[in-house]
């Protein structure tokens, strides 16, 4: 093997070479102005051949071997953007909606939210029961509003949405993470559109969007489309980039969401196909007041129909919007009322306060069909430690056998950014603290200081992946050769990414002006 292809016969690319050369020094040697120009051309063609046989060239290499690769931001997918979402449409549906949710409003507006004695040990079934107090009255109301809500949800707006992509929410810290989650879907090899939605335009990083267009990215502002005032709990901001999104059926992730196995393939799974709507596990059951099945129309009273039943978690998730339209406009209203009323309702102010659940508890509420990958979501270990640091999802296209798909880093957050950038805290755009490079209480400091895995080999080894590497190509892309390349980070994300997993960075023979790489990306191989 060399190391810029398996080219077996580079002598044959030189003497087709010579022979080329000849040809053209014959027509050179008289012709019309037209016959001139066409053999410039063919001069101009032969040195981009030149260039390019002598990328192939084999180079002898000593073992260990190293394969080398260009990066997949270098040579793009040619995925093409999503298309742009009819503003005026969307922005009248939700306004829409609005007045129906702003006319049955639950009692009381505003839940009384208290936290449990102890976040570590899940409540007592008693204390569930009787943490939150609401009157009969109050859930009668609530009830009553519940029902009208559903009876005036519209039916699915036809030829306003289409097609399949991905829905990223990023702004503030979380563009940060988004950029790993984004460079790791373009590495996997997702051909999937996106589109990254941030709140308003203060941000939005416009020569960022520009780049992430070559790669089939579109940049969208929730304030485009509605007064992104009445959103006041970054909970909410999830639904809506749903509804705007231009997408039939959206795959969601959350901005510190970080593929490591291609998802393309949930849409064609059978337990997508099948159902239009795919969830994940969470670690705990349901928490939720015994008013909760009474209020969503699923018992006649005060209720533990939901008590053992697994909550779901919403750092990914996959829907379609025709099929369960009402249940997503539902669900908006729960979102909506959430951070005065139904989050308390839905989890009483135990772990999971927020979103997560409204989708599950929608789709519940009007008996549609969903599927919730069966697999127990497991924990990922920081190496060296017994310390969690993020939350492995399940590949929904096989049932029958655990197979990881998504990294939730709910703890320690991917960024090159967070992790390695020194002196950010001074930088005018999206500043960083204090990264873990800098901060010597951070759980991976000495990991980043000491050139050591984050993750254990032999815990990835056991289930047959290994992630890093590729996020650390991720990270290379950010810090050397985008929107916020930044030459000390870079040079200090090589070395670690030297020093850890033995990538070595050299130059292409070819030159990027012809469409060669410029600088590839290697890794050792024994």
């Amino acid at each position: 093997m060399n190391i810029y292809g398996d080219d077996p016969d580079p002598p044959h690319s030189a003497h087709s070479l010579r022979n080329t050369i000849k040809k053209f020094r014959r027509l050179h040697r008289g012709g019309s102005p037209r016959q001139q120009v066409l053999i410039l051309l063919g001069w101009l063609l032969l040195v981009l051949a030149t260039l390019r046989a002598f990328q192939h060239f084999a180079v002898p290499v000593s073992k260990p071997a190293f394969i080398c690769q260009p990066s997949t931001h270098k040579h793009p997918l040619h995925i093409s953007l999503p298309k742009e979402p009819d503003k005026v449409r969307l922005s009248h549906m939700r306004k829409t909606l609005q007045t129906i949710y702003d006319a049955h409003p639950p009692q009381p507006l505003n839940l009384d939210l208290k936290t449990f004695s102890s976040l570590e040990d899940f409540p007592p079934l008693e204390a569930i029961k009787t943490h939150t107090k609401i009157s009969l009255a109050d859930a009668q109301a609530t009830r009553n509003s519940h029902v009208e809500v559903t009876k005036k949800l519209e039916a699915y707006p036809k030829d306003l949405y289409s097609g399949q992509g991905i829905v990223i929410l990023a702004g503030g810290r979380y563009t940060g993470f988004a950029t790993t989650g984004l460079g790791m879907l373009r590495e996997i090899g997702s051909k999937l559109p996106i589109e990254l939605w941030v709140k308003d335009q203060s941000e939005e990083r416009e020569g960022w969007c520009a780049e992430l267009a070559r790669e089939g990215v579109a940049c969208r502002r929730l304030s485009d489309y509605m007064d992104t005032e009445l959103l006041n709990h970054g909970y909410q901001l999830k639904i809506s980039t749903i509804l705007f999104s231009s997408f039939e059926q959206v795959l969601f992730l959350d901005a510190d969401n970080v593929p490591i196995v291609n998802p393309d393939i949930i849409f064609t799974s059978k337990s997508f196909t099948e159902t239009g709507a795919v969830m994940w596990p969470d670690y705990w059951t349901h928490t939720g007041t015994p008013y909760l099945p009474y209020v969503v129309g699923l018992s006649d009273g005060p209720s533990e129909l939901l008590r053992g039943d697994q909550t779901v978690e919403s750092g990914q998730l996959v829907w379609d919007k025709r099929r369960h339209w009402k249940s997503l406009c539902l669900a908006a209203y729960y979102n909506y009322y959430g951070p005065q009323h139904y989050y308390t309702l839905i989890t009483q102010g135990w772990a999971g306060w927020g979103d997560k659940d409204t989708f599950v508890i929608a789709l519940r509420s009007l008996r549609e069909d969903y599927y919730i990958v069966p697999h127990e979501l497991r924990t990922l270990i920081l190496n060296g430690t017994t310390d969690g640091i993020g939350m492995l999802q399940a590949d929904p296209s096989k049932p029958g056998s655990y197979k990881p798909m998504f990294l939730h880093s709910n703890i320690i957050k991917w960024s090159v950014r967070s992790f390695l950038c020194e002196g950010c805290a001074d930088q005018a755009i999206d500043p960083v603290a204090v990264s873990a490079y800098e901060d010597p209480m951070s759980p991976i400091n000495r990991h980043l200081k000491e050139h050591r895995r984050i993750f254990a080999l032999q815990d990835m080894l056991a289930m047959n992946i290994d992630p890093e590497p590729t996020i650390w190509r991720s990270f290379e892309h950010v810090a050397c050769r985008s929107f916020w390349q930044d030459e000390r980070l870079c040079n200090r994300t090589r070395e670690h990414m030297e020093q850890t997993f033995g990538f070595q960075f050299q130059k292409s023979w070819s030159s990027p002006m012809f469409g060669g790489g410029g600088e590839q990306i290697c890794l050792r191989t024994m």
